[in-house]
């Protein structure tokens, strides 16, 4: 990606900071990005926790299953010091790594049992292997799922939308879960559909609704389960964790997730908190069983905490049998390909977002007259949020490939007309350079993206939490493949399934002329374009660094 006028970025250093402040004995305050987090160790903990109740939380595992048994041990280490302990979680547990997206979520189910969870309430990835599937994977769940913002047809709440835990000393808390509304764009449309995610003010609605039920039902204090998050491309519609918080009362603390945010509270001091992604973190809830009030909270890193043994022992029969498979060399990577965030696939050009549409693109067309318009009117498109980790110069393994394309998406093509390709570029690029799951990674398509001109926003799109643009005034293409761009002539565009469906902001290749599911896995794709065409080999020559397809303007 050639930039002009750089900014400069100062997260990296953050971030270093934050890892250097968390790991000491004595607790210390950080800040990053304006949130406050107080992360502390085990030996931060008192030794007589003889009164009180302790909520152990996570968020955003992502499939980092053998993170469980630190949560194990934790639950057992406090339940020695004499505290109740209520074990719960955030969502996003079912997708991340191969441990648990070969079987569509249901090893998490496994190690959150033998974790010993109480309550979880579900996240969006959740439902990336499709309702039905999740349904059946929470058949096995020895825990209770709460969420009170997921609708059947009919009106009916999905899910049990919440419940009241009563401890030894009598102390009743109420819990209810809450779901992301962007779930109805970030997850394939095909797989949800019918089901209603309450968005903006229905969700302030439906969650006053609970709080005041479960002050009826006499809880002591209500805590909010929510799968909400603090991104800024959430505040929009008023969908983040502290717009619910401001637009309800009774509500004791929010248990966050969805933004991988590590806080300990909201910006404008929220009882909001969440422990980050992968359980790099565990969260700590205090409550005084006399007073029956939160008197502390705080999350704690790994650091000095063992493994519970069982739990361990279950993670470890699951990296058998997946490694088994996916530990096979496909061939090496001569350099690093980014598959970070942020800067990263959801702001800018990679190398790997090339390498990965490349490959979409050569899947497809290595198959003769599969398209029905030439060659140079074929690009590809794939969603920076949907590459998920990043490729170290090395050996390249199936779960190295499966890590970066977790989803188990299938490749599509969707047929577009130039100026429908020019709006979903618009759209797709709205807040940049602010990071964005929908930013396209591309092949084909040389286009810049002016940031300095406000975008345009227009009608929202149907079931979805983004806008379409009014007018064209971020975005030009200059040229398909090397040659000149129209906006009347029609395109090919090599997606995955998940965009063909409208996912995030690729709303208009839902309502596309023509398209279909070629059936391809998407990563089993790059894994044969890397064995394939490439060789085996990622050469620095071919992909040490951006094609320069992209140019932004800041």
């Amino acid at each position: 990606m050639k930039t002009r006028k750089v900014l400069k970025q100062l997260f990296a250093m953050l971030l270093a900071l934050i890892l250097i402040v968390a790991t000491g004995v004595t607790h210390v305050q950080v800040h990053a990005e304006d949130l406050s987090a107080d992360v502390r160790t085990i030996l931060n903990i008192p030794m007589d926790l003889s009164g009180k109740t302790i909520i152990i939380h996570t968020n955003d595992i992502h499939g980092a299953i053998s993170r469980y048994a630190y949560v194990a041990s934790l639950r057992d280490n406090l339940k020695g010091r004499g505290a109740d302990v209520i074990l719960v979680d955030a969502g996003d547990f079912s997708q991340g790594t191969p441990y648990v997206s070969t079987t569509k979520g249901l090893d998490a189910i496994t190690m959150m049992n033998a974790a010993g969870y109480d309550f979880v309430t579900l996240g969006n990835h959740e439902f990336d292997y499709g309702y039905d599937q999740l349904r059946s994977n929470l058949n096995f769940a020895k825990f209770k799922v709460l969420c009170a913002n997921i609708l059947n047809p009919d009106g009916n709440n999905l899910f049990t939308p919440n419940a009241i835990y009563t401890g030894p000393s009598g102390l009743r808390i109420g819990f209810f879960g809450m779901e992301t509304p962007e779930t109805r764009t970030k997850v394939n449309p095909s797989m949800i559909k019918g089901l209603n995610f309450l968005n903006k003010s229905d969700n302030y609605v439906c969650a006053q609704a609970q709080v005041d039920e479960l002050k009826t039902q006499g809880a002591d204090l209500v805590i909010c389960l929510s799968h909400l998050g603090v991104d800024e491309e959430s505040a929009l519609d008023g969908n983040r964790s502290v717009d619910l918080y401001a637009n309800t009362n009774g509500i004791d603390f929010m248990i966050d997730g969805h933004s991988h945010t590590v806080m300990t509270a909201g910006s404008a001091g929220e009882p909001v908190q969440s422990t980050g992604t992968k359980c790099d973190n565990i969260g700590i809830v205090q409550i005084d069983n006399a007073t029956k009030t939160i008197d502390d909270h705080y999350l704690i890193t790994l650091e000095n905490l063992a493994q519970e043994v069982t739990t361990s022992a279950n993670a470890n029969l699951i990296f058998q049998r997946v490694n088994s498979e996916y530990d096979k060399v496909l061939g090496h990577t001569a350099i690093d390909l980014n598959g970070q965030k942020d800067p990263g696939n959801r702001t800018q050009e990679t190398n790997l977002g090339d390498l990965i549409t490349d490959a979409l693109k050569w899947s497809v067309l290595k198959e003769k007259d599969a398209l029905s318009v030439d060659e140079d009117h074929v690009v590809a498109i794939t969603n920076g949020g949907g590459i998920r980790a990043s490729i170290d110069a090395g050996a390249i393994t199936k779960n190295d490939i499966n890590t970066v394309l977790p989803f188990g998406n299938t490749v599509a093509v969707v047929y577009v007309t130039g100026e429908e390709l020019l709006e979903v570029l618009e759209a797709s690029t709205f807040c940049t350079p602010s990071a964005i799951g929908g930013y396209p990674q591309t092949s084909g398509i040389k286009f810049t993206i002016d940031t300095t001109k406000p975008y345009q926003q227009g009608e929202a799109y149907p079931d979805s939490t983004y806008y379409a643009p009014a007018a064209i005034t971020r975005v030009t293409i200059e040229s398909i493949n090397g040659k000149p761009f129209s906006l009347t002539d029609t395109y090919a565009v090599i997606t995955n399934n998940f965009c063909a469906a409208g996912g995030d902001t690729y709303y208009r290749f839902l309502s596309a002329s023509d398209q279909f599911d070629t059936g391809i896995v998407m990563d089993e794709a790059v894994m044969e374009y890397v064995s394939e065409v490439l060789g085996g080999n990622v050469t620095a020559d071919k992909y040490g660094d951006v094609r320069g397809d992209q140019t932004i303007i800041r």
